[in-house]
């Protein structure tokens, strides 16, 4: 007869074995986007793109947000295979990744990151699904499990920033094409390490509808300010490696500027399930806000001192880390069992889809103008926005 103590054990066992495959989804994706989101605008600058091609081009991922991750969630929750659908994604973006292998034009170059970002930007939305589901217990979210899987991805995205960074100041930005293939590849390894697994679905039981959730006003604000919280931080995402090299910092600079916010956030992910009890969800919310505006003011006005970039990316931990998992955790609250799949598609389109095509296209058109400084400072305004926003969303969960 086993003893309570041996079974703890290999329960632990077991979650460390079950995780471990999620972890390297993790790392391997995140490494694709650690070398491809800072330096896609670098490689386009180099083919002789103005600033507003550029803008156009970098959203076509967001774009690509707005409408695929509800897709394919909805298909996800109906149909419980989401490793299958994680492996077909994975390997169509493969196969379209080879077309940055030919040289193209504008069209060329868009319609192959459209066919690519339509698979790609499913990904995480549907292992995100699976790893909530994985990690919930009968006492809710278990935010020390789903750190220490995703700050594998942290991990591997600092890696690849880095050594992306210090190649392409050595051999130049041509090899870009290549590196694209070669991290799809990797993850589609990843992929094919996770279980086959499919979730159970009973063809009689009645599939639960998303509007009735939608009605509630917490989840309108949080879905508000999650909103704007993101928008804010579209800058980074789209401009920043242009940004920091139009000030004159070189691509191994930038590429340790980039490094420095990913690590501060590994801290986070690793030792998270220590400070979250300290307050609610939607309070982290509320403080990671502030941090954004704190952040941007320094990205705008104090981009030429060092020392105070290196602050404003070590406040991504708030930025990011924090408010990443407060959402993943109030959306698992929300949007619970059979609605998880479309609960993770709607935070993407909404976070990451919508943002980012307003961000993209409408940052290259204030930088035209007003040059990339002007990103920042709009998204000073954009953050005060998220904090009244995750503010009322604060104060609708006391309520309830």
């Amino acid at each position: 007869m086993t003893s309570p103590t041996s079974q703890a054990r290999s329960s632990n066992a077991l979650s460390r074995f079950q995780l471990f495959p999620f972890a390297a989804l993790s790392a391997s994706y995140f490494a694709h986007i650690g070398f491809f989101n800072p330096y896609l605008p670098l490689w386009l600058k180099e083919l002789g793109f103005s600033i507003t091609i550029i803008g156009l081009l970098t959203a076509v991922q967001a774009a690509t947000r707005v409408l695929a991750p509800y897709g394919w969630g909805w298909l996800s929750d109906h149909t419980g295979e989401r490793v299958k659908l994680l492996r077909f994604c994975a390997g169509s973006a493969l196969v379209c990744s080879a077309g940055l292998l030919v040289e193209g034009g504008v069209l060329w170059i868009g319609v192959v990151l459209l066919l690519m970002f339509i698979h790609t930007s499913a990904m995480m939305p549907m292992s995100e699904a699976a790893l909530a589901h994985l990690v919930s217990t009968d006492q809710g979210f278990d935010s020390r499990r789903y750190g220490r899987v995703r700050l594998w991805g942290s991990l591997g995205f600092l890696v690849m920033v880095f050594v992306a960074g210090a190649w392409f100041e050595v051999q130049g930005m041509q090899s870009f094409p290549i590196w694209a293939v070669c991290s799809l590849l990797a993850l589609n390894l990843s992929v094919w390490c996770l279980p086959n697994r499919k979730e159970a679905v009973h063809q009689d039981e009645a599939r639960p509808p998303v509007m009735p959730v939608l009605r509630h006003r917490r989840v309108q604000w949080f879905f508000a300010s999650v909103f704007f919280h993101v928008l804010s931080h579209i800058g980074i995402y789209v401009f920043f490696s242009l940004y920091l090299d139009a000030l004159g910092y070189s691509k191994t600079m930038i590429g340790v500027l980039w490094a420095v916010s990913v690590a501060a956030e590994i801290v986070w992910f690793f030792t998270q399930s220590r400070w979250l009890p300290a307050f609610s969800l939607s309070t982290w919310m509320f403080i990671c806000s502030v941090a954004m505006v704190l952040r941007m003011v320094l990205t705008t006005w104090a981009a030429d001192l060092l020392w105070a970039l290196l602050f404003a990316q070590i406040l991504h931990a708030l930025t990011f880390a924090t408010h990443h998992t407060a959402c993943i955790a109030l959306l698992s609250h929300h949007f619970p069992g059979r609605l998880r799949g479309r609960g993770q598609a709607l935070y993407a389109s909404i976070g990451y889809g919508v943002t980012g095509v307003l961000g993209a296209l409408c940052g290259a058109a204030l930088s035209d103008v007003y040059g990339l400084s002007s990103v920042y400072a709009c998204s000073i305004a954009t953050a005060l926005l998220a904090c009244v926003c995750a503010w009322q969303c604060k104060r609708q969960h006391a309520q309830h």
